[in-house]
């Protein structure tokens, strides 16, 4: 296999502290550069960086000599090489698969690099999550490379993978694309430059028993099954590998359970996902869903704020914080309080606008028998944290 000659290298991550960057900044040193990075404050991520030093806080000074790739997230703090600039180079230096999409694309390219890893193809791997049984969120094999695709700002257009699964097209980031019918013209073009294509939303739910649960994961195996074979996979022994597949962190996480009140924690953030997880948590609440939401970015929570209220609907009691910024500046007028006015009059509302409310709030709510799911992109896990300490033995 090619591999990007990075031995000899030295690089310097801004924002290295993220799941991207962090995951970058591993196989850059497992492949022989010497790495170094800035993170504003430390992260979980960051405990995954084994020997890299990192400069926490004040602005980001790159030692002289080092190249320097920053993350979108301060693409301002700092001059170089883009996050997706570096991730293209990866994906073309390598057999690579890349997988995109709205949402699962973190679930869906982690099962993949799982079932190769278990199938003996040795893969590297970058996820947006860490995976337990991968021992984080990168791998640093010789075999096929397994990233994720961001459309999020049109970077996935620059990858030049062997296999594309897109795990399905809808619109949800407002910033880059006007309209649903512009993404999917983006995505086409993409995919017509790759030699072998999946397209998530074509497959059927895969219908073998899963450790992890919900329809959504039975869709999202069905598409890493199809990117499998497309990678030489035999179907009979990725499908037996699949079925021991365990998820990712923060995707329908249990966190806890104490009092009889049973605590999860979930990555989504968008209605789709939001609605998915809502489902698989209802099927087990023996009495009341609480959901606890944490908006993320300011023209995502404007536009599909009545979306986001409906999904929340689906719980029995709705608890949401204010908005917590991406790439984008605050918004006049936009605040948490935009979904929960959306969230159906039959849902007992809760206005908490830091964490720590919401997670005294729910506590005050909950009883034996409740569900609790925190939900967003941001820190909710935090909450599902407190609440499982605050909860009586």
């Amino acid at each position: 296999m090619n591999r990007l000659p990075l031995a000899g290298r030295r690089l310097y991550f801004v924002g290295i502290g993220g799941a991207g960057l962090s995951a970058y900044a591993n196989i850059s040193r497992a492949w022989g550069a010497e790495v170094r990075g800035w993170e504003a404050r430390k992260t979980i991520f960051m405990e995954t960086l084994d020997g890299v030093e990192v400069d926490i806080g004040g602005e980001p000074r790159p030692p002289e000599g080092f190249e320097v790739v920053v993350s979108a997230a301060h693409a301002g703090r700092a001059a170089g090489t883009s996050r997706a600039e570096f991730l293209a180079d990866l994906v073309a230096g390598r057999r690579s698969i890349v997988v995109a999409g709205a949402h699962g694309k973190t679930t869906t390219a982690a099962m993949i690099a799982y079932v190769l890893r278990e199938l003996g193809e040795d893969p590297a791997w970058i996820v947006g999550g860490v995976v337990p049984q991968l021992g984080g969120n990168a791998g640093t094999g010789s075999g096929w490379l397994v990233v994720e695709g961001d459309e999020s700002d049109r970077s996935v257009g620059l990858l030049e993978p062997e296999v594309a699964v897109v795990t399905n097209v809808e619109l949800d980031h407002h910033a880059a694309f006007a309209s649903e019918a512009e993404l999917r013209e983006f995505f086409e073009s993409w995919l017509a430059r790759v030699p072998h294509v999946v397209r998530g939303w074509e497959l059927e739910p895969l219908t073998i028993e899963l450790r992890v649960p919900g329809e959504h994961n039975r869709r999202n195996a069905a598409a890493a099954l199809a990117g499998l074979e497309r990678a030489g996979a035999e179907r009979s022994r990725a499908e037996e590998t699949l079925a021991t597949f365990q998820g990712v962190d923060r995707r329908y996480q249990l966190v806890g359970e104490r009092g009889g009140i049973r605590v999860y924690d979930d990555y989504g953030h968008n209605p789709t996902e939001i609605a998915a997880t809502l489902a698989t948590a209802r099927a087990e609440a023996d009495r009341k869903l609480i959901a606890v939401y944490q908006p993320h970015v300011f023209e995502r929570t404007r536009q599909l704020a009545y979306e986001l209220g409906r999904a929340l609907g689906l719980a029995d009691a709705a608890v949401v914080t204010d908005v917590t910024g991406g790439r984008d500046e605050p918004k006049p007028g936009v605040t948490g309080k935009l979904v929960l006015d959306n969230v159906p009059s039959r849902v007992r509302k809760g206005w908490a606008p830091a964490l720590e409310d919401a997670a005294r709030l729910t506590l005050r709510w909950a009883r034996p028998g409740d569900v609790v799911v925190t939900l967003g992109v941001g820190e909710p896990w935090k909450v599902a944290r407190a609440i499982v300490a605050g909860l009586p033995e």
